[in-house]
């Protein structure tokens, strides 16, 4: 689920995991899986999760996520860019 058509401020890339974050919307996607999605869940006003088919969770979602405390944009005293 893309906010923007902007460029991420964050894009960091684990094995498993890929981490999309936009300043301007203030939003945070996780995403753990690449497999379609079939279901979401709205957990809170701000936290969304959506499942794949089998029942893996594919995503999550925060919405208003560095104004919620749910992610920081500076790690190990750096800023992102």
């Amino acid at each position: 689920m893309r906010a923007s058509p902007r460029e991420p401020l964050l894009d960091s890339r684990a094995a498993m995991m890929h981490a999309t974050y936009w300043k301007d919307d203030d939003i945070l996607e996780v995403r753990f899986s690449d497999q379609p999605i079939a279901r979401e869940v709205s957990e809170s006003w701000h936290v969304h999760k959506s499942y794949a088919e089998d029942g893996e969770l594919v995503c999550v979602v925060f919405l208003d996520a560095v104004k919620e405390g749910y992610f920081t944009p500076e790690a190990n005293g750096r800023k992102a860019a």
